[in-house]
């Protein structure tokens, strides 16, 4: 018996997979590609996807609407995280041409002395 699966959340998984798929081409690119049973699990649950519109059939794994198990979006996820990690993005890069900024002076250190508020004799 095929239940029904919202086709919105089939085509979002179908399109993160393809996400993933150019992410591990592009980490092999760079010489740190994904271990055989990585891409072995990206390509079934693509092709379960396509041909059922769900990867998986025991309800206890997942919502009866969802096209992805619990542990199947967490898997992806954490291959979403391996192949952006292969390259970092710096926040602050580092350039050669400028020197190094002196440290701001800590509260208090470059004010002028309090002065009173008496008039001096």
């Amino acid at each position: 018996m095929p239940r029904d699966v919202d086709p919105k959340r089939t085509r979002k998984a179908l399109k993160s997979l393809q996400a993933l798929k150019e992410a591990a081409a592009a980490a092999q690119a760079e010489g740190t590609p994904f271990s055989e049973w990585e891409d072995t699990f990206i390509t079934e649950v693509g092709e379960r996807l396509e041909k059922f519109g769900s990867a998986f059939a025991d309800y206890g794994k997942g919502a009866p609407d969802e096209a992805l198990s619990r542990l199947q979006q967490q898997k992806l996820q954490e291959l979403r995280k391996k192949a952006r990690a292969k390259t970092p993005k710096l926040k602050y890069p580092s350039t050669a041409e400028e020197p190094a900024a002196e440290p701001k002076p800590r509260w208090g250190q470059n004010r002028s002395p309090r002065r009173s508020n008496r008039a001096e004799d």
